[in-house]
């Protein structure tokens, strides 16, 4: 990723790892602006102000490698832009002094959503305000299905279906019960229009082919007396007049003459004089034929005409023309379907309503069945994981509960004998406890848990949910706010722990978690003439060893810093190789739940 003109950096290169990269500096250096970039990158919301000064725009452009989840590519695909044949795309946002951004995907101009929806398939970004947001109880359900996986997202598909239908069904029936008398009047009226269009029984096509009838009949004289001429031009007087020969007698004589020549040249014209005389007998054939057709049939006229006025009064009321008015019967008939406001019709409607409550009533069921399950294991994995965040007398608990109907609700519905609210993801609402030690009461975790707990709790979930995470990068700005000692060392672990099956981007102020990073990069801030810059770079393992030492309370010119910096990365370094032996350094492969795509 490279960032240019956002706020103190002016121009960096960041080479992330794909396992642990993390990102330290003092502070005010621009750490987090590493994380703003991302934010960009991702379709985030542009501000100005973060624009460096003297600056026209800032630019973050980020390769993504990896794209094989199908997904992902159709997102770019539809776009315009093309996945490189490497597997990799291009994508880059700007924005300018004035506030106004521009993206790119794969080289094509696109709107920032395309890029907001692109990431969501491919990075998660994990920060203190992403901590509160994990605090609301709509957040919470979203955590525990993400968890469950398949479990409860294929039962909750079928519940969402099929509540689709009901609420259709019941808005219908309420609808038709409350609007009867004027949907009675609106149906009386289109089986008016039916029945007048019936009783005409008009055909497709038929006005037009009336008009040029009517046409034909009422200028019949005036067609014979040209047809007739054309016919005598062609075939000659009928009475045989040698004055007037017609083109056929003409030719007649032409072939004659030429027949009768000695020249070759005239004898070899006489073939084509043939065959333009087979073209005028055809003509002159069909000419004759129109002249009988050409009957006058004051009769028929009248009838047209009448037929024409018929279909006249149908075309003023219903539509321009014919075809018109056979549209708009046969959505009147469509419209006739839904307007059924008798008892039997109310009776069906009101029958299917309560069959689709019941098979909804039992989706509902199932969600919930399996959002509890769901619910004690990841409980249980929390709690397993604080136990390692130097929290081991806290207990995490995850309730469902279903969510009782008010009244009036026209969402109620009756599961298991009890009223409750079906809203879009189901009828229960899921809350996250926190006991602080046994025999405490367990509370709202926000109410439960001190500033820096919070930040292991929520720690604690990322590192459970992960492995269910169906993205692939993950980033955590500062989630270790409030955290140090023992507890820092284990959120570091864990951190690598994740770097096994994700690559994960850290920013953070904590030694103990640099110490476990594949790759450091160090955001260093200068000024230079009266102007303030700062600067990313791959930190080399010996440079580690001062940097680490400053983020001890600024010890890094004293050997005992640097021994204490050293000891850390050699902890984590034994605690990294073990975890290659054993897994995830309990002896276990990570565990995934639900359903997974690869992407980077």
């Amino acid at each position: 990723m490279r960032i240019q003109g956002l706020g103190v950096i002016e121009d960096a290169l960041l080479e992330l790892h794909r396992g642990l990269t993390v990102v330290t500096g003092e502070t005010g250096a621009g750490k987090t602006m590493v994380v703003t970039g991302l934010h960009l990158l991702s379709g985030g919301r542009a501000e100005a102000s973060k624009v460096r000064t003297g600056t026209a725009k800032a630019t973050v452009e980020g390769r993504f490698e990896g794209i094989t989840a199908e997904t992902a590519v159709r997102i770019v695909n539809d776009s315009g832009a093309d996945v490189d044949e490497d597997g990799s795309v291009i994508a880059l946002r700007s924005v300018g002094g004035d506030g106004r951004s521009r993206a790119h995907l794969g080289g094509r101009s696109v709107p920032a959503g395309v890029l907001a929806e692109l990431s969501e398939q491919l990075l998660a970004v994990h920060g203190q305000n992403d901590q509160l947001r994990l605090l609301r109880p709509a957040e919470q359900r979203a955590v525990l299905d993400r968890f469950a996986g398949e479990v409860v997202t294929a039962p909750l598909a079928d519940y969402r279906r099929v509540r689709d239908e009901w609420l259709a069904v019941a808005a219908e029936l309420e609808e038709r019960t409350s609007r009867s008398r004027e949907l009675a009047q609106q149906a009386d009226l289109l089986r008016h229009g039916l029945t007048e269009i019936e009783a005409v029984d008009p055909q497709p096509g038929e006005d037009a082919e009336l008009s040029e009838q009517i046409k034909r009949l009422a200028a019949v004289d005036e067609l014979r007396e040209t047809a007739g001429a054309a016919h005598a031009a062609v075939a000659g007087s009928a009475e045989g007049d040698p004055d007037a020969p017609g083109a056929l007698g003409l030719i007649a004589e032409a072939r004659r003459r030429l027949s009768g020549a000695d020249d070759a040249v005239l004898k070899e014209l006489e073939p084509r004089l043939g065959e333009a005389a087979v073209l005028l007998t055809d003509v002159g054939g069909e000419l004759a034929a129109y002249l009988e057709s050409l009957d006058a049939d004051p009769e028929r006229l009248e009838q047209a005409l009448a037929r024409q006025a018929e279909l006249k009064k149908l075309t003023r009321k219903y539509a321009a023309d014919v075809d018109g008015v056979l549209a708009w019967a046969d959505d009147a008939r469509e419209r006739l379907a839904s307007m059924d406001t008798s008892d039997e019709a109310l009776a069906q409607l009101a029958a299917r309503r309560d069959e689709l409550a019941a098979e909804l009533a039992g989706h509902a069921a199932a969600v919930s069945a399996a959002r509890a399950t769901a619910a004690g294991e990841l409980a249980g994995a929390v709690t397993a994981e604080l136990a390692g965040l130097a929290m081991g007398q806290a207990e995490v608990e995850v309730t469902v509960r279903a969510r009782a109907a008010e009244a009036g609700d026209p969402q109620a519905l009756e599961v298991d004998g009890t009223r409750v609210h079906a809203g879009s993801d189901g009828v229960d609402d899921v809350e996250l406890l926190l006991r602080a030690h046994p025999g405490a009461p367990p509370l709202p975790v926000h109410k439960g848990a001190s500033g820096g707990e919070l930040s292991r709790v929520m720690l604690a979930i990322e590192v459970v949910l992960a492995h269910a995470d169906t993205v692939s990068t993950l980033v955590f700005d500062e989630v270790d706010a409030g955290v140090g000692g023992r507890a820092a060392v284990e959120i570091g672990r864990r951190l690598a722990r994740l770097a096994r099956s994700h690559q994960v981007l850290v920013v953070t102020h904590l030694p103990q978690v640099a110490a476990f990073a594949d790759r450091h990069l160090v955001v260093d801030k200068g000024t230079a003439e009266g102007v303030t810059r700062s600067d990313v770079r791959v930190l080399a393992q010996a440079d580690r060893v001062g940097e680490l030492a400053r983020m001890l309370a600024g010890l890094d010119g004293t050997e005992t810093g640097r021994a204490h910096a050293e000891e850390l990365l050699a902890a984590a370094a034994a605690d990294k190789e073990r975890f290659a032996a054993d897994g995830d350094g309990t002896g276990k492969q990570p565990k995934k739940r639900g359903s997974t795509r690869k992407t980077a």
